[in-house]
């Protein structure tokens, strides 16, 4: 009986590839390396997920060198939550969405940043260019993540996609100063389980042959959609891992979850059919604050509000669209929300535009409650061609778009300060 072929091995860091290397736990021969990628069906999958480790905590350090080894939170006040942890704050417990005064109470010496969306953005598209380099099916899922589609790419690369993947990782570290794990399969739901196996710096593999063995044992809330509601509603029917899943009939899973219970099959079954899509139109653009002291007053919200149109305007000028619908969301002292939309619009990018429509909104919702967080964001969205040209009945916009054009024009030479509303003047009272 012919032996089967050894598993062929790649060292992460020096890139040395041949057969795997003795031992329990195989160290590079040429460098010593420990983070060695070896699997049987490495060199032939071609489906990625890639995510940029503590993405906005990360640029931080990049920015910062001094703080390297220390705890950093990026969020807002103490009435804020949390956006990003570094793993060093992770290991005291601190995690995405808390609220601060809990992360701070579980790390009291953890560095805390306020967001700089724009530097993060800035980053971000770095990293989404080098990964168009390897392939144009790129499909971003946010600022920092992103599914890629490697097949076929072999001769343009001169390598497998395991191989072009580690070169992109490694390339990331060098010239950009952040660090990303990746996850290779042969479908997207496989791809994005596996970047998340071995952060931060992993490059993990998931193949057909031991796809249905690896999923068995995984809670159900690793699959996408499956939130706590769902999560006790499958558990009450027994159904807490995917192996208890994958061993029901269609039948019965269409009882227990409806229209869902044949995704569900499939997932538990490892089978993704979903293409990696290269454009996902963006739904809205928004902005949005939380205040360190609840806020009623409507004059004292409304050059916050201000300030978000005009974050949101830049943001939809950056990406070349525009909103044909404004939301406003509000958020009560008591965590409730509101969001409220208006539709129909002319297409705009105007910071002018956008705040008139969700003032209106806002001066209905301020009827003596307190809130702590505003926000305001673009909907509809369509081409920036179609946006702000005027009309007989509408000669002002021109003027507006002159003027707001030329006030961005001042910021971007001599800093955001330059040039301020007096809204903005008033608020800072």
């Amino acid at each position: 009986m012919m032996k089967p072929a050894p598993e062929p091995y790649l060292c992460r860091d020096c890139l040395w590839s041949g057969p795997v290397p003795a031992g329990s736990r195989p160290r590079c021969p040429s460098c010593g390396s420990p983070r060695g990628l070896h699997h049987r069906e490495r060199d032939n999958l071609g489906i990625a997920h890639i995510d940029c480790d503590a993405f906005f905590a990360a640029v931080e350090k990049r920015e910062n060198p001094d703080l390297a080894d220390r705890p950093v939170i990026i969020g807002g006040g103490r009435r804020g939550v949390v956006s990003t942890a570094c793993y060093i704050a992770r290991i005291d417990g601190v995690r995405s969405a808390m609220p601060m005064f809990k992360a701070l109470e579980a790390c009291p010496h953890a560095v805390v940043i306020r967001p700089r969306m724009a530097l993060y953005a800035e980053v971000g598209r770095q990293v989404r260019e080098m990964m168009r380099e390897l392939t144009p099916l790129v499909e971003p899922l946010s600022i920092d993540e992103a599914f890629l589609d490697l097949t076929g790419t072999e001769r343009l690369h001169g390598a497998s996609p395991a191989l072009t993947l580690a070169r992109f990782a490694r390339r990331v570290e060098e010239e950009i100063g952040i660090t990303v794990s990746v996850g290779l399969s042969y479908n997207k739901f496989l791809a994005k389980i596996a970047s998340d196996q071995n952060k931060p710096r992993g490059f993990s593999i998931i193949g057909q042959a031991e796809a249905r063995a690896f999923l068995a044992e995984k809670p159900v809330g690793i699959l996408p959609g499956i939130g706590k509601v769902s999560q006790d509603r499958l558990a009450r029917a027994g159904i807490r891992l995917i192996a208890d899943l994958a061993t029901r009939s269609l039948e019965d899973l269409m009882r227990i979850a409806g229209n869902d219970g044949p995704r569900l099959l499939r997932l538990a079954r490892g089978e993704d059919a979903r293409r990696v899509e290269p454009e996902r139109a963006a739904k809205s653009v928004s902005n949005e604050t939380t205040f360190d002291e609840d806020i009623a007053a409507l004059a004292r919200l409304e050059p916050i509000l201000w300030r978000l149109a005009e974050k949101v305007s830049r943001r939809l000028r950056t990406a070349d669209i525009a909103g044909r619908a404004v939301v406003l969301k509000l958020k009560t002292k008591d965590f409730r929300t509101r969001t409220r939309t208006v539709s129909g619009l002319a297409p705009t990018q105007l910071a002018s535009r956008l705040y008139a429509a969700a003032r209106q909104m806002l001066e209905a919702e301020c009827d003596g409650t307190a809130f702590r967080l505003i926000g305001i964001g673009a909907a509809d969205l369509v081409d920036a061609a179609l946006a702000d040209h005027g009309d007989l009945a509408d000669r002002e916009v021109v003027r507006e778009k002159s003027r707001e054009g030329a006030i961005e024009k001042l910021r971007e030479r001599f800093g955001d300060a330059i040039v301020k509303r007096g809204i903005v003047l008033r608020g800072d009272d």
